[in-house]
Order: structure tokens, then sequence, then C-alpha cells
């Protein structure tokens, strides 16, 4: 038998298929995956890590289109340069100038990433996996779209979410409006802006592709679960940590991951990307501002991670924990969360982090055949060293 540590506390670092037909998940995309014998998706951070020096943005091989042809070419030289009101190209112009490249160096190499401003005296969302490097005598530096350059502080992170805060030095930004990842719907226009590849100010757009899509990403040996919204807006490697917007401009996710084919070096854009909702980044991002830290939910027990599901197997149960409280047992299986279908542990782990520490719950639990209905408050893991 299989178990994980205690379920829901931030130590957790065992990789496990999103969904139902996803094998699974890697480090930083850069690396090669490092079980290559399997065939399928993969999801991996959309961090650009740079193990191997040079500026990325260099790597990026430009061509010129020629033609033999003696065709004259008539060059329109009217037109207005103020973009449609409501067109994708409004919304980038209004969004861009508080979306910054994080170019993060530490113990584990270089690399790029993306964040956006939320606060107009330099606090800045982007990815704990694209800066926690930095954390331990690292640097960050912030480039502006403008070109301005400031030095950044890591203020606090969640591994566990993937979400982390940057602080600047500087008081007079722009910041992005946080719109309600539970008013997205599938089928919503989404518009991605980021660094892929280290190139600045890259817009892409599309769709909402799906919405509670139970993804593990993260990096440097941290696992985050993430509830994530799926979107076919091309996320690339160096797009974490950007912002998915909807098409009023309004934050609804935070770019993390990229699903590839796992084959070779297929690290990049499928129509496959991943953003963690902003209605559980918010409180995050709120109380690492305000503590320099934050809070993860956990019901207290150990899953049975070699069960196949549906729902999730419960393996021991923590003395004292609300699972104990609740009077969950050992061999419990958990089918629902809120009367939502748990596939798989996975899934029962991103749907409780979905929550908040003191938010009361209702399990629905398959005891010897039996279906019971077991409310629940969760609890707060302890907090990691």
């Amino acid at each position: 038998m299989t178990t994980t540590p205690e379920i829901l506390s931030t130590e957790e670092t065992t990789t496990l298929p999103p969904f139902n037909s996803t094998p699974n998940f890697s480090e930083p995309a850069s690396e090669a995956p490092k079980d290559k014998s399997r065939v399928g998706l993969l999801i991996t951070s959309a961090a650009l890590i740079s193990l191997f020096g040079g500026a990325v943005g260099g790597a990026v091989g430009y061509t010129v289109a020629e033609s033999n042809s003696s065709s004259s070419i008539t060059v329109a030289t009217g037109g207005s340069a103020t973009p449609v009101a409501g067109s994708i190209a409004a919304v980038a112009a209004a969004v861009q100038p508080s979306v910054v490249q994080l170019n993060v160096s530490g113990s584990q190499g270089e690399g790029t990433g993306t964040g956006f401003v939320v606060s107009s005296d330099g606090y800045i969302v982007t990815n704990n996996h694209v800066v926690g490097d930095a954390g331990d005598g690292g640097t960050i530096d912030v480039t502006f779209v403008d070109g301005s350059t400031a030095t950044g502080k890591l203020v606090g992170a969640n591994p566990g979410y993937d979400i982390a805060v940057v602080k600047v030095d500087r008081n007079d930004l722009t910041a992005l409006t946080l719109g309600s990842s539970d008013a997205v719907n599938v089928g919503d226009t989404a518009i991605a802006i980021g660094s892929p590849l280290g190139l600045q100010g890259t817009v892409t757009s599309g769709i909402i592709s799906a919405l509670d899509r139970p993804v593990t990403a993260g990096g440097q040996g941290d696992t985050a679960y993430i509830n994530a919204i799926q979107t076919d807006a091309a996320i690339n490697p160096g797009n974490s940590g950007g912002p998915l917007v909807n098409a009023m401009g309004e934050v609804i996710g935070v770019n993390s991951a990229i699903a590839t084919l796992g084959m070779g070096d297929a690290s990049g854009n499928i129509g496959l990307g991943f953003s963690i909702p902003i209605d559980t980044a918010k409180r995050i991002v709120d109380e690492i501002i305000n503590t320099g830290t934050s809070q993860t939910p956990i019901i207290g027990v150990q899953l049975d991670m070699s069960f196949a599901g549906p729902g999730g197997a419960i393996a021991e149960v923590t003395p004292g924990s609300p699972a104990d409280t609740a009077g969950l047992q050992e061999g419990d299986v958990i089918t629902k969360v809120e009367g939502n279908l748990i596939s798989d542990s996975t899934a029962l782990i991103v749907a409780i982090r979905s929550n908040a520490p003191g938010d009361q719950i209702e399990l629905t639990v398959l005891r010897n055949g039996q279906t019971l209905t077991v409310p629940l408050t969760l609890t707060a893991a302890e907090p990691t060293s």
C-alpha cells in the first residue's frame, strides 16, 4: 500500500496524473522529461528554466520570406493606431503595462518567467516555481514593458498552490483588476500575456477550454495541486506566473502549467494550458502580502495512492484532525466533495485546496457498501520550516 504524507500539506511531493487520460508530470519545461518511456500527455511548468547559460531570446531563430517576383506591393499608410474598444488589441494595450518579466537566478540555475502587478506600491504575483529558488540567496530582476527595471524581493510563497509574491521598491505602478474565476464559462475569451522563451510582452488568445481540471505542477521538488482553468490560448515556457485575462482585461487565472506530448523535446504549446483560478490565488496572495506566509487547508488523513478510484481511499486518519473529529475511518472512500464527484486522489486534494482553513465542507463517503454524508471543518496545515 502506498500512502502520501499528511494530505493537503505543503510537504506532499507525490506526482500524480491530473485527470484520467494524462500520464505523469515533469519538472520545468526546459529540462528533459525524466521518464521518456511513457507515451501520452505531460504536464509541465510553464516557466523557462535556462540551466545552460546565454540569453534565451537569442536562441530563437527568425527567417525572412523572400520572393523573386517582380509584382509591386501596395503599402497602406493610413489607418488608426488606436485599438478598437473591446478588441483583443485594446485589452492587450490596457494590460501590458502591468505585466513584467522576471529574470531569476538561484541555486538551481537561471530562468525567465512572468508576473503581474496587483498593487500600485510594488506587489507582483507570479508562480512559486518561477521565483521560489531566489529565496535562498538568489536574485530577481524585474523588467517592465517600458524597459525600466527594478530589483525584486521575494515576500513569500506557497508551493502547494504554486503562488508567490514579489515586491519592488516603486509606488507608481498600475495594478490589474482581479476578476472572478467563478464567473468564467467554457467558451469565454481568454488572453494570456507574458514572456514565453524570453520574448517579453507576447500576447496570445483563445478560449476557456475546460474548468476544474485537477492538475499537478511546480518545480524544484515542490508539487502544487491546482483545480485548474484550461485554455487553448498559447502558453509556452516563460509564460509561468503571467495573467490569464478575460475580454474585459480582468485577471481570471495565473498561468502555471502546460501539457506536452511527452516525447523527445516537445515542450511547447499544443493548445493545452492550465491556470490557477484567481479566486483561489487571491486568498493566498492576500495572506502573503499581509503576513509573509499563507495557509493550506487539510482534512487530516493519508491517502492510499495506489487506489485507482473513483474517489480517494483513506489509508490513515490523523488523531485529533478534522477527519478524526468527523468520524472518518481507515478504508473509507471519499467519492464527493460538496456534491462534486471525485475521480481520484489528486482530484480530492485539489477539491479540498479550493477552500480555505475554517470552511465547512460536506463529504460523501463510501464505507462498507454504505453511503454516508459527513460534514467537516477544514483546518490549516502546520507551517513547514
